[in-house]
Parts: structure tokens; sequence; C-alpha cells
């Protein structure tokens, strides 16, 4: 390749490098997203940092049976915060949360409720697929200039 054409190529890889960057941050916030979903209403190992899922407890239990609901379904009684669960991407960061204020009570935790990490562990179980992705997606704008 001459000066000139690698020239060349590296100008429209700059051009494509927003493109690709928010093409990676979507399907990774997609990713991340979806697992976060999941992992309400099943208890979850230990990912990373974040502590195993404690049992719930006995009250809990017992208010979750009497209003109706499974009594061993950690996080999840109408849906409602795991819907709530949700995805932005711009300015070149992804961010997956939440406006519920139930759901940062669950991932932090209070005085009265351990935490039960559900995003935090969402981006710890994804981030070799996070990190492929990012790297598939550099790897094609170096390749062809596009993703």
């Amino acid at each position: 390749m001459e000066l000139l054409e690698l020239a060349a190529k590296l100008g429209e890889i700059a051009l494509q490098q927003h493109e690709m960057e928010q093409h990676a941050l979507e399907k990774a916030a997609k990713l991340v997203e979806k697992r976060a979903k999941e992992k309400i209403g099943e208890y979850q190992d230990q990912a990373g940092p974040f502590i195993a899922w404690p049992d719930l407890a006995e009250s809990t239990k017992a208010d979750r049976a009497r209003q109706g609901f499974p009594e061993d379904e950690p996080l999840l009684r109408t849906g409602e915060m795991r819907d709530s669960i949700e995805h932005t991407v711009g300015n070149g960061e992804a961010q997956v949360g939440s406006n519920s204020d139930i759901a940062v009570y669950q991932e932090l935790g209070t005085q009265h409720i351990p935490p039960r990490s559900f995003l935090g562990g969402a981006v710890v179980d994804e981030m070799d697929r996070i990190i492929k992705i990012v790297g598939e997606d550099a790897v094609a704008a170096l390749g062809t200039g596009q993703k």
C-alpha cells in the first residue's frame, strides 16, 4: 500500500469511527439489557464483585404468597421493575439502567435489603461478548473502512 493510499484509508477509517462506535455500543447495550431482564425472578450466582443473591427472607416469601405471587422469584412480582430496564446510546457511551427507585434499592441494597445486582452482574456476564463485539467492529472498520 502506497503512502497516499494509506492516508486515504486512515481518513476513511476516521470518518467511520463514530458509526462503528455507536454500532458496537448499541449491540453491547442490548446484550446487557436483555441479560439484566433475564436475571429478574431467578437466583443469581456471584458475578465478578457482585455477590450471589441470598434467599428471600421468610417474611418476604409469606408477603409474596399473601399477594398472590410465587414466593420464590426474587425481584419479580408484576414485572414492572424488569420492564423498566432500558438502554440509551449517545456521545460515545452506552447506559443500561432503570428509572425505578426499587431497582436502585435492589441493585445496591439498603439497610434492610441485601444487594441483588442484576445490572452489574449482567455486565460481568456479557463482558466477553462485549469485548468481541467491539473488537469485531474495530477490525471491520480497519479492514474495509466500514462496519
